[in-house]
């Protein structure tokens, strides 16, 4: 554990010491993070030995590469987010598992690299679930998120979304707890379906965008919005119903 167990890169300074003395504060003496921009390498360099059996990142949301950085992936495009993506799969091992948060808009951006890196990741990997989370996650994104969950080796053939649908707004002082997520840990062993999740057959997918907006089906349709004649037919016969009340109270008080 304390020397081929965890091993992680960072670009930012900060976030680089913070991550070290985390390792340490749990006992790892000497942590293998490498302080570095992941994306600086070339997918093509990595070999058998750099795979990793289990991923776990929250890539950076927003961000945007110059070119010169783009040319190390085989789908070209500026979002940080998209270049990491690509990585993370390149780099886990075969039968690998990995869960990554990602900008809720990878999964219907309608642009040529966010299509084909969807494409790649459902032909080279079993993406079995995708966690759907509230706003307010995390703290200043400004931004709603997807959790991925999937497994390296094998396409996929069906995704078993959840939907976290809380009762409380998400903030600094009110963070998201383990609580929260019992019932995702608990129906997400047997992919059970519930008013807050439902299983899609990618037999379904549309083959020309890749989409794979989370839109819960068992989520109750609103009632269509009834035209203003109808909703002033209603007004008038409740005025008459009131006139006639007060007609009759009147009649009780002379």
């Amino acid at each position: 554990m304390q020397k081929s167990t965890f091993f992680a890169k960072e670009k930012k300074s900060l976030a680089y010491i913070i991550a070290t003395m985390n390792m340490i504060f749990h006992g790892i003496k000497a942590p293998n993070i490498v302080h570095t921009n992941t994306l600086t390498e070339n997918l093509n360099d990595i070999q058998e030995k750099d795979r990793h059996d289990i991923i776990l990142a929250n890539p950076p949301f927003g961000g945007k590469e110059r070119a010169q950085v783009q040319q190390n992936f085989p789908i070209k495009t500026g979002e940080t987010a998209s270049l990491f993506l690509q990585h993370f799969i390149k780099i886990l091992k075969t039968g690998g598992k990995a869960g990554v948060v990602i900008k809720n808009t990878f999964l219907s951006n309608t642009d040529n690299a966010s299509i084909a890196l969807r494409k790649e990741l459902l032909n080279s990997c079993n993406l079995h679930t995708i966690l759907d989370m509230p706003s307010g996650t995390f703290t200043g994104a400004g931004v709603k998120t997807v959790v991925l969950f999937f497994k390296k080796g094998k396409p996929t053939k069906n995704i078993w979304f959840y939907q976290l649908n809380l009762d409380r707004n998400l903030g600094k002082t009110n963070p998201l707890n383990t609580n929260d997520l019992s019932e995702f840990l608990k129906l997400q062993k047997t992919q059970k379906t519930s008013p807050n999740s439902w299983v899609f057959d990618i037999k379904n997918i549309d083959q020309e965008t890749y989409d794979l907006s989370a839109k819960n089906p068992n989520t109750p349709t609103e009632p269509p919005l009834r035209k203003p004649a109808e909703i002033l037919e209603n007004m008038t016969k409740l005025d008459q119903k009131s006139a006639s009340i007060l007609k009759e109270i009147k009649g009780l008080l002379s």
